[in-house]
């Protein structure tokens, strides 16, 4: 078989599979994401925290996570860690949504300690003169500023974070990659599977960017709504 001898009838017999697949993927990239968002807050401010019991944890825990394999703390999660706690595993899907929660809150707790860090230290201090105590200054004045330019870096972990759910795999998730690899065993051609399953990736990763550009031009300070611009021509 070469690439000029393919069959996309073989690719089109298991399309319920794919499309299984691609709503598997999407449920795992989405949860990961999101719960890491919440938990990668938390463990950024902990991170700039000056108080070394809130800071040593938070520290230890993204070293931990950035340092070693997806694939291994996929492993570990769902072999160990989860039926250690519960006694038996809790399925595909709980162990890979955790594993990806926690994965990516490591990054994305640096991105939201670099993004505080780079607000003017001026911005805190003007806060607290107006009176607001140092959560509310952080809350009204330093995070929005600071949320700006994170977008970027927040959407290349969401392209990043969709691409490593293909690991969960491992697993047996049903997501596009076992759908690739089930109708690569069944028919002994591997071609047209896995170009498949690269396009949906392209598809899917394409499609995220375009939205974070969106959302990155929405949020900038040059940004002028198209009403605006109508009611400024006239």
């Amino acid at each position: 078989m070469d690439i000029f001898d393919l069959r996309w009838d073989i690719v089109w017999n298991y399309r319920d599979m794919f499309i299984r697949g691609i709503g598997v993927t999407l449920i795992l990239t989405l949860s990961g994401y999101f719960g890491g968002i919440f938990l990668g807050l938390f463990l950024g401010l902990g991170k700039l925290s000056t108080k070394k019991w809130i800071y040593w944890p938070c520290k230890l825990y993204v070293d931990l996570f950035r340092g070693t394999p997806m694939l291994v703390q996929i492993l570990l999660i769902h072999l160990a860690v989860i039926p250690t706690i519960f006694g038996h595993s809790l399925g595909y899907m709980v162990s890979g949504i955790t594993a990806l929660i926690l994965n990516c809150a490591a990054y994305n707790a640096e991105i939201f300690r670099a993004g505080i860090q780079s607000i003017a230290k001026g911005q805190m201090e003007a806060a607290r003169s107006l009176g607001l105590t140092h959560n509310q200054a952080m809350r009204k004045v330093i995070l929005p500023q600071a949320f700006r330019r994170m977008i970027p870096p927040l959407g290349n972990e969401f392209i990043a974070l969709l691409k490593d759910s293909s690991l969960v795999t491992v697993i047996a998730a049903p997501d596009i990659l076992y759908a690739s690899k089930v109708v690569a065993g069944a028919s002994f051609r591997f071609w047209e599977p896995y170009i498949v399953a690269a396009l949906l990736y392209l598809v899917l990763t394409y499609g995220v960017t375009k939205i974070v550009t969106f959302i990155e031009k929405r949020f900038s300070n040059s940004y002028v709504p198209r009403k605006a611009e109508g009611r400024e021509a006239r």
